[in-house]
């Protein structure tokens, strides 16, 4: 399923739970020391993502590595490699590309299934809330408000890879074409620095929600701009 939202150059993998113990008993030395304060269920997650991203380089003809996490907990991928990770209840997905073809990275999953009350109004921005209705209006099948955290999400994971700072949920503006496309404006600046959209793909399949954004490589073959507006 991940492969179905991943762009053109990236390579991922993904497991529904049938290989935690597996990915447990596989994860490298330096790794279980990092998670080694963790409950199982956590170190289970931890490994299963990293079992997956070492499939996911293999695909693009590198060795396995250590995946070790920074101060914010976001993985540290090899020299001239991007990445992200995902997980949720019964799904882990990991994917990776090479940084000469995609700067930057993100992808998320989710339950198919509508934000806890109250949350929406955290989460959305007034006009995405407006967007959220009009899409549940016309296609009921697809728990929107939570396709729109899901997508934030990811665009956090794209963002911190490409400027290593935090991002708030209503710093992020998600448009979402129904037809399986969509993109983040993002209204910050790193640091003065004109950065690409982030456009993506997402689906719903079996009970899950699935978005991967990117921003293209190299960043000088876009227009020097704040983040679009899509």
């Amino acid at each position: 399923m991940i492969s179905d939202v991943l762009p053109t150059g990236a390579r991922g993998a993904e497991s529904f739970g049938e290989q935690d113990e597996v990915a447990l008993e596989a994860l490298l030395p330096q790794e279980s020391e990092a998670i080694s304060h963790a409950g199982v269920r956590r170190r289970q997650e931890f490994a299963a993502v990293r079992h997956g991203a070492r499939q996911a380089l293999s695909a693009l003809g590198l060795p396995p590595a250590a995946l070790l996490p920074d101060q914010a907990g976001a993985p540290l991928w090899p020299d001239g490699v991007v990445g992200s990770m995902t997980h949720c209840t019964g799904y882990r997905a990991s994917a990776v590309a090479l940084r000469q073809d995609i700067a930057s990275l993100g992808i998320d999953a989710e339950p198919n299934s509508p934000l806890p009350a109250g949350v929406g109004r955290l989460v959305l921005l007034p006009v995405e809330a407006e967007r959220v209705r009009g899409l549940e209006t016309a296609q009921p099948s697809v728990a929107w408000s939570r396709l729109f955290f899901c997508a934030k999400e990811a665009a956090y994971k794209a963002w911190y890879t490409l400027t290593g700072q935090p991002l708030d949920s209503a710093d992020v503006e998600i448009v979402v074409n129904p037809e399986g496309t969509l993109a983040a404006a993002i209204s910050l600046t790193p640091r003065g620095r004109a950065v690409p959209a982030l456009r993506g793909r997402w689906s719903a399949q079996e009970g899950l929600l699935l978005v991967a954004l990117a921003v293209p490589s190299p960043l000088s073959s876009e227009p020097q701009r704040h983040w679009d507006r899509p």
